[in-house]
């Protein structure tokens, strides 16, 4: 094994770690996992091999050769392979990104209006409408109501915004849905700029150790205020972009993901102890 063979590999073991850390957590053995890694294999050598420019079908042999997997492994697996879903924004999501963000739908003080439910706009059953005309109004409220991202008056006639509830956390669906998704794309991105050696996607990042607990947890909250201003200067942004599009007539076959993470832990390399 060589050198830089020995650096993926430690590469691919920090990546796996947190991964087993879940599916431990969450009960799932080995066995699935495993099965679903080589599947992952053989749909990583297909996809290298048609963006190579080979044809598809009969490439068992070669699939093999690449994954190290056995040719009957290889067709087995072939089986399985089902086209993989984006995952897309709900129309909860859309409808609740829109409020956040809208100056139609903020009050003087830039927040989120709480909205009448039904009638002309601003109402909650106009912002529904102008995200889709697909789902009734009453049941993108019930959806918004179930994942927590809005709530109604005690007279039920008045549709609160619930701040800071991007993520629903007693949803398993979408939490399951979210870490695939926005770490699936992250991991992808940082992949590309390795595999093609360029940067074709904006991947950075900022480290700091030698901190204090409580500096740490202050940087999360600094992260917070300063992706809450970002947000809410792209969401019309790509809102505007999306409607140019439609509006040119440009085909619509690209997507894209955009975020910011902060992650803090104790640090096994920095002594703990006070310096005398």
């Amino acid at each position: 094994m060589d050198k830089r063979d020995e650096l993926l590999l430690e590469a691919v073991e920090a990546l796996l770690v947190p991964l087993a850390r879940l599916c431990v957590a969450h009960g799932l053995p080995l066995v699935p996992v495993d099965e679903l890694l080589k599947r992952a294999f053989v749909r990583a050598a297909r996809d290298a091999r048609q963006a190579g420019g080979a044809p598809g079908g009969r490439d068992v042999s070669q699939v093999s050769i690449a994954t190290g997997l056995s040719r009957r492994e290889v067709t087995r697996l072939s089986g399985e392979l089902a086209p993989l879903q984006a995952q897309r924004p709900s129309p909860a999501g859309r409808l609740y990104a829109h409020w956040m963000t809208s100056p139609d739908y903020a009050g003087p003080d830039g927040k989120p209006l709480a909205l009448p439910r039904s009638g002309t706009a601003p109402s909650f059953e106009a912002l529904a409408q102008s995200i889709t005309r697909h789902v009734h109004p009453r049941s993108l409220l019930d959806e918004m109501l179930r994942l927590g991202l809005a709530r109604l008056s005690d007279d039920g006639q008045a549709v609160y915004f619930e701040p800071d509830r991007v993520s629903p956390t007693q949803d398993d669906a979408q939490m399951f849905g979210f870490l695939g998704a926005n770490v699936g794309d992250h991991l992808a991105a940082a992949t590309d700029n390795v595999v093609h050696r360029d940067r074709r996607h904006f991947e950075q990042a900022i480290y700091a150790d030698e901190l204090s607990e409580e500096s740490a947890a202050a940087i999360a909250d600094l992260a917070r205020t300063h992706w809450a201003r970002l947000r809410a200067e792209l969401i019309p942004e790509l809102e505007r972009l999306i409607a140019a599009d439609q509006a040119a007539g440009r085909p619509g076959g690209y997507r894209a993901r955009l975020g910011v993470f902060t992650f803090h832990a104790p640090d096994p390399e920095t002594p703990h102890d006070p310096p005398p």
